[in-house]
């Protein structure tokens, strides 16, 4: 989907990948401890369920997404909660994020992009992070079979287009490939 396609979904309620509850694969990595570090960046936040999980955790987070309305929901769901989150709307690719952060997450942005913008994606990556900085994105998953649903991403695909950022990866059952990977050159989890 591009951009006037999402804000067109958040207009309608058509948003089938906005729950309200923080993604699964989310919890499981941040359950185990794969996350370290205390900042985030969340690119493609939504209305903000993934980044209040965060915040809610200790983290600091600054959460981008390109649909305004998005952004403007996910600041109502912070303020409500009682969270302090630095919500920005804007194209990740094109616009200073800050950082270095010790964590990246984005659910379904890399897969969607890939296609597009990898190469500003990628040079935004590098620009956010640092050695040891953990990308966790969350993709369709080619080992699962869909009628409907995200883009799909092979691992071998994953790996040759991320080129020098990937250094693992994980699955997850729910028809989205949980990545995790280190900026850099060290290796990430295995």
């Amino acid at each position: 989907m591009a951009g006037r396609e999402f804000e067109k979904s958040y207009q309608t309620g058509d948003t089938p990948w906005d729950s309200g509850v923080p993604s699964a694969e989310l919890v499981r990595v941040l359950n185990a401890g794969l996350l370290p570090g205390k900042t985030v960046l969340e690119i493609g936040c939504g209305t903000g369920t993934n980044a209040i999980a965060f915040a809610r955790r200790g983290y600091r987070v600054t959460a981008v997404d390109y649909v305004e309305l998005a952004v403007r929901r996910a600041r109502e769901k912070a303020r409500k909660a009682g969270i302090e989150i630095d919500f920005r709307v804007g194209d990740a690719t094109r616009m200073d994020l800050g950082g270095p952060y010790d964590v990246v997450f984005d659910r379904g942005v890399y897969h969607g992009i890939r296609t597009g913008n990898l190469q500003g994606f990628l040079k935004m990556l590098e620009r956010v992070t640092h050695k040891g900085t953990r990308w966790l994105t969350l993709a369709g998953n080619a080992k699962e079979p869909m009628v409907i649903g995200p883009p799909v991403v092979t691992e071998d695909e994953f790996r040759t287009s991320s080129g020098r950022c990937s250094r693992s990866s994980r699955s997850a059952s729910s028809g989205l490939r949980s990545t995790a990977k280190t900026s850099g050159l060290s290796p990430g989890p295995s």
